[in-house]
């Protein structure tokens, strides 16, 4: 599902160790994320993200880690494969138009799209086919950084979301971010 994409050399940046001075991964989603539990990471990238989803869900739990860029992917598994977390990780390529994870229908307990809905060319088309990947209950962090995402732009997110079929809550505070809980 891409559109503007971000480069890969930014993937570097992104998983920046002192990144989680702002946006500490295990802060920001224990909340949301409990052993045993099946995780989409959506736009996942290096593993900023993926590799703390994989340790909180522990050894029964799964993530599907979701990106358009086969490099961010590959670097992801290195990463995955030296934390010792690989088995754990679904790393999949999605096509340009699409996640490609029907096979994954009503499974997912949590979601999350950490700064990734503003690069994908429809986004009341990802919010569709993210509700049918949820179970019932299901819950979508979603977040968008300010500096990218206007207020008005993420009001038009959420009224995609919320067309989508998805209630929307008050997210957590998330530095330089916009925040929302999706609930199916």
């Amino acid at each position: 599902m891409s559109h503007r994409v971000c480069p890969f050399w930014v993937g570097y940046l992104l998983r920046n160790p002192l990144r989680r001075l702002l946006h500490d991964p295990r802060q920001i989603l224990a909340p949301f994320v409990r052993p045993g539990m099946t995780v989409l990471d959506i736009g996942c990238a290096m593993g900023f993200f993926t590799l703390p989803l994989a340790e909180m869900a522990g050894p029964q739990g799964r993530v599907i880690a979701v990106d358009v860029q086969e490099r961010m992917l590959a670097a992801l598994r290195k990463r995955a494969a030296r934390a010792g977390l690989l088995g754990r990780i679904d790393s999949r390529l999605a096509p340009a138009d699409t996640l490609g994870l029907e096979d994954l229908a009503g499974q997912v307990d949590f979601a999350l799209a950490f700064a990734v809905v503003h690069e994908v060319p429809d986004a009341a088309g990802l919010f569709r086919e993210l509700a049918g990947l949820l179970h019932v209950g299901g819950l979508c962090l979603l977040a968008e950084p300010k500096g990218h995402v206007g207020s008005a732009a993420f009001e038009c997110t959420l009224a995609a979301a919320k067309e989508a079929g998805f209630a929307v809550r008050e997210g957590p505070r998330i530095i330089r971010c916009h925040s929302a809980v999706l609930v199916k």
